[in-house]
């Protein structure tokens, strides 16, 4: 059965009906004159397949919309929903809506279209069957077939990096028919799961999220850069796309090197509500990929699955070397962008379970199959409260954790007042993970309360780890000055000493000539989206500054 989209208006049914007609081929379009309808017809829908969306009439009849999407919330979280009104109505009633959206009720307030093709409209309603599209539904096209048993650590850290990619995949278990298909295929005994088909490859047994990476993007010895570049930006996070659309853009040979998926940490993120020009949101993926797709087109080279292992001057001290797995790269000029990664908790029990319900980030693979699952997050940054929201459309239960009293000191409120308004997500202060266990995945956590020291055991199916980051810098020379936590300096907060005639270097210049630092990898830096692509843009002019002396 294809998934369906449901329009509720008591006056107006006809005209949505045929408004939406363009996406018949693809979804069933169900209208009903009210929220008790629609109510029935979500039930009856899940039963048999998924809504897609929902789209109520401002007008509807004896139900507040947003109380029909509250009723239909408890049948179908993960739809999206709409309000559309007349345009006698739109500008009078966008007021009292307005709070509403901040809390994440309902996902757009549009203007009933007023003629054909009102594209603008259902450009809106395509973004979001599109985010529907690639966070719930599962694929049409499976373009990477995996064959695994469920619970194992690699399997779930490679669909992770699909996800981060954006590439469909499908997971079968191995007596199942495809995944019989998939193991004959192999030809040999199985070392170890997963078995990974890749188009224009052979069955693979990988070892590692970086071999798939190398097959589906191009293996390290592909690479040709036979000519001193003028810039190599090391990672490709919303720093390093940035810097590589600006410097690609302004006429700089660009080659950018990223160890694991395009995107970053920020690819994780199923939905960024905040960042400039995006007023319905968009996740990290679709972000990042479009952004290397713009960075492309201006003739940056990309080369991912690499693992940066030295930066060095080169014997003759003209220009700079990146050392690679797959070679080596010559270039006039290094960005730094390799960002961050999730701090261990370091807990042998937790560890232990790694891949078999815990998980470090948001693991959007992981948590479509939480449904009716009682969830952890621990952290209290927008990493962790768009998780936890992200996590509440599939888990029964969403707990955040936080050592603090609240999330308001590291939390942007947008976020907060969605948590506070989705009835699956408490926020559980003064906690503290200290204990897992389970018989052969998560089952309980052992909690602490670091003021009592109050111990106490709870049940937990799925546990999702955003505790802060450690930056990802051990390849550096120690020409490149870091602070007691590891992060690189730049600018004015550079040690004194190595400052040229009393004058400190360029605002994102490092302490080694001809390296610039942006991003989460940077000291001081805000890590958001958006601070972290204006760093992105800014280090370019300073970037061609040093390059012409």
């Amino acid at each position: 059965m294809q998934p369906a989209i449901i329009l509720v208006s008591p006056d107006h049914a006809d005209f949505l009906v045929d408004e939406f007609g363009r996406y018949r081929r693809d979804y069933d379009v169900v209208a009903v004159p009210d929220g008790a309808a629609a109510a029935d017809e979500a039930r009856r829908l899940t039963a048999d397949g998924a809504v897609a969306l929902i789209v109520v009439d401002l007008a509807v009849r004896d139900d507040h919309p947003l109380a029909v999407f509250h009723e239909l919330r408890q049948s179908v979280p993960t739809a999206k929903r709409v309000i559309v009104a007349h345009w006698d109505r739109f500008l009078t009633d966008a007021e009292p809506l307005r709070p509403g959206l901040v809390k994440g009720k309902y996902d757009a307030y549009l203007l009933m279209p007023r003629g054909v093709r009102d594209e603008e409209f259902h450009g809106a309603i395509t973004e979001l069957l599109s985010d529907w599209g690639s966070t719930v539904a599962a694929p049409e096209v499976e373009t990477v077939r995996m064959v695994s048993p469920p619970d194992v650590t690699l399997t779930v850290e490679i669909r992770d990096y699909l996800d981060r990619t954006g590439m469909p995949y499908g997971t079968h278990r191995p007596d199942s028919e495809i995944g019989q298909e998939i193991i004959a295929e192999f030809g040999t005994d199985v070392p170890h799961w997963p078995l990974v088909e890749v188009p224009g490859e052979r069955v693979l047994a990988p070892v590692s999220v970086r071999e798939v990476a190398a097959t589906t993007y191009g293996r390290p010895d592909d690479i040709d850069v036979d000519a001193v570049v003028d810039l190599c930006i090391v990672g490709a996070g919303p720093a390093g796309l940035a810097a590589a659309v600006y410097g690609a853009s302004e006429g700089l040979d660009t080659v950018v090197v990223e160890a694991e998926a395009i995107g970053g940490q920020a690819g994780t993120s199923s939905m960024i509500r905040n960042y400039l020009g995006f007023p319905r949101g968009i996740s990290g993926m679709r972000l990042a990929q479009r952004a290397r797709l713009q960075a492309i087109r201006f003739g940056t080279r990309f080369f991912t699955g690499w693992e940066v292992g030295a930066l060095s001057p080169c014997p003759h001290g003209d220009h700079l070397v990146i050392t690679t797995d797959g070679g080596e790269i010559h270039t006039r000029s290094v960005v730094i962008a390799a960002g961050v990664a999730y701090r261990r908790l370091g807990i042998d029990t937790v560890e232990a379970l790694v891949g078999r319900g815990v998980h470090y980030g948001s693991a959007m693979s992981a948590a479509r199959e939480l449904d009716g699952a009682d969830t952890v997050v621990v952290g209290g940054g927008n990493s962790a409260g768009q998780a936890a929201i992200y996590l509440s459309r599939f888990a029964r239960s969403v707990t955040i954790m936080v050592r603090r009293s609240g999330l308001a000191e590291t939390m942007s409120s947008y976020l907060i007042h969605e948590i506070e308004h989705n009835q699956r997500i408490t926020v559980q202060p003064f906690a503290e993970v200290v204990g897992a266990g389970g018989d052969d995945r998560l089952a309980w956590l052992d909690v602490v309360d670091p003021r009592s020291g109050d111990r106490r055991r709870r049940d937990c199916d799925g546990l999702f780890l955003l505790l802060g980051a450690d930056p990802r810098c051990d390849w550096l020379p120690i020409d490149v000055a870091r602070d007691d936590r590891g992060f690189v300096l730049t600018g004015r907060d550079v040690p004194g000493e190595t400052w040229a005639d009393g004058r400190p270097p360029a605002n994102l210049a490092t302490t080694m000539r001809g390296v610039f630092a942006v991003g989460d990898i940077r000291a001081g830096s805000m890590k958001r989206v958006a601070s972290a692509s204006g760093e992105g843009a800014s280090v370019i002019p300073l970037v061609h500054a040093y390059l012409t002396g």
